[in-house]
């Protein structure tokens, strides 16, 4: 087998593996390049292989940096087949059509035609097929094998085997937070001989996942105590249902204040109802959720809860009296909603800007958090006034203990462990972490990269 790296090298996004021999190719995961941009100039340029020749496409979970190139695969000429859980398929087609306006938007911008359209998404799903956790699938001379990340809903990290010689090669995709509401744990796994993980927190440990409801709850608490907006930029697919999970438990229980929570963001709206979908099925929610919902509470919702999907209603927020939340994406303030309240409430010291997820270099959420005094909002030179508050425990990925602890099971099989999916200052400490703990042979591999799996 030969193993390619064609994104999340040395950068966090645009997640793209290639693994083949001379009869099969098949691609882990094909992700947009995100950065400053939503689209960074890279996505533009035609795929460093022949799209026509791949057999199949196996996707770790729906998130745009693993799925948002895929509709480009159609449009360059792939024909083969497309593979994730079930719900990871329902999810990338509401993250991909949203996408599409601000593709379009961007190659306006940059001179361009679009990397893809809307036609190219129908087609793109007409090939993808939605299959369960330990289903296995043949492809030529592959098996491949999904198990559950514990990420996001539907998430999986995927082994492949090769049928000749029983080698196999692990692609984590993102690994998951524990414990964490909603979703299950993440699966483990043992007896490989190859692995990619990700390190996005990979020289970090997070806030303690169990006490994150009650730093919630002080957040609010402080928050309203000033009479102002809590302002939560967050991303619309787990982290908003997580958060909705959470507050709902804060109010049935009397312990955050009555104030209105608004959740900004059409497209948080579309995939909360998919996962009222999923929210009795065991094999992807979590047995508590799953209890909640048979005894008849509803998961997402209380009282002063308001989803405000038209543009109307989303501007009917600024006349509401304080002190109110809200919560809306994008989760690294660089598009949606939340750009609009940033413009508005950021110059305000009674306003309190809470970050609950990572924030990408070159992201004006991150320019915020690391205190910039002026972020630049829809051309406004915007004072950064408000005040600050971090809940990394609500990071959807595991960190540094949890990644050991999941390498720990495979430390007498594995060959050669490969660092993917993180900023160069968190590869660098958790690859030696790696090779201090477990004395595996660990890379960080560059883009471009071909390995032979021997």
């Amino acid at each position: 087998m030969e193993l390619t790296f064609f994104g999340a090298s040395e950068e966090v996004t645009g997640s793209n593996f290639l693994l083949e021999t001379p009869n099969t190719k098949i691609l882990i995961d094909c992700g947009l390049i995100q950065g400053g941009r939503f689209v960074n100039p890279e996505n533009y340029e035609p795929f460093p292989y022949d799209v026509k020749n791949i057999d199949a496409l196996f996707v770790t979970h729906a998130h745009i940096d693993h799925t948002g190139k895929i509709p480009k695969l159609y449009k360059e000429g792939f024909r083969g087949k497309i593979y994730s859980t079930s719900p990871t398929k329902d999810f990338a087609e509401q993250l991909l059509v949203d996408s599409e306006h601000l593709l379009y938007k961007d190659s306006l911008e940059q001179g361009r035609a679009p990397i893809y359209d809307l036609n190219d998404i129908t087609a793109t799903l007409k090939m993808w097929e939605g299959i369960s956790y330990h289903q296995k699938i043949d492809m030529k001379d592959f098996s491949v094998e999904f198990f559950d990340a514990g990420h996001i809903l539907g998430s999986a990290f995927i082994v492949v085997t090769e049928k000749a010689t029983g080698k196999s090669v692990a692609f984590s995709g993102d690994l998951g937070n524990q414990p964490a509401p909603l979703v299950k744990d993440t699966e483990q796994l043992a007896d490989v001989d190859y692995l990619l993980i990700e390190s996005t927190y990979g020289d970090r440990v997070h806030d303690n996942p169990g006490t994150r409801r009650d730093r919630l709850e002080d957040v609010i608490e402080d928050a309203m105590m000033l009479n102002g907006v809590l302002l939560i930029p967050a991303f619309a697919m787990e982290r908003t249902q997580e958060l909705l999970y959470e507050m709902d438990e804060l109010v049935e229980k009397g312990r955050i204040p009555g104030a209105p929570v608004y959740v900004d963001s059409p497209l948080a709206i579309k995939l909360t109802a998919l996962y009222k979908k999923y929210s009795q099925d065991p094999m992807y929610f979590d047995a508590e959720a799953i209890e909640k919902a048979k005894q008849g509470g509803e998961i997402f919702d209380f009282p002063r809860l308001r989803f405000t999907l038209t543009s109307e209603q989303s501007k009917s927020i600024n006349e509401a009296s304080l002190p109110k939340i809200i919560i809306a994406g994008s989760g690294m303030s660089n598009g949606g909603r939340i750009l609009h309240h940033e413009l508005r409430y950021l110059p305000d010291p009674n306003t309190t800007i809470l970050f609950i997820g990572y924030q990408a270099r070159g992201t004006m959420g991150r320019a915020i958090l690391d205190g910039a005094p002026v972020v630049r909002i829809m051309g406004e030179e915007i004072p950064v006034r408000c005040k600050m508050a971090t809940i990394s425990g609500y990071s959807a990925h595991a960190d540094q203990p949890l990644l050991l602890q999941w390498i720990h099971p495979m430390r007498q099989s594995l060959k050669k462990i490969f660092v993917v999916h993180g900023d160069v200052d968190q590869m660098t400490p958790f690859a030696q972490k790696v090779r201090d703990e477990f004395a595996i042979d660990t890379i960080i591999p560059k883009h471009g990269m071909k390995v032979t799996l021997d």
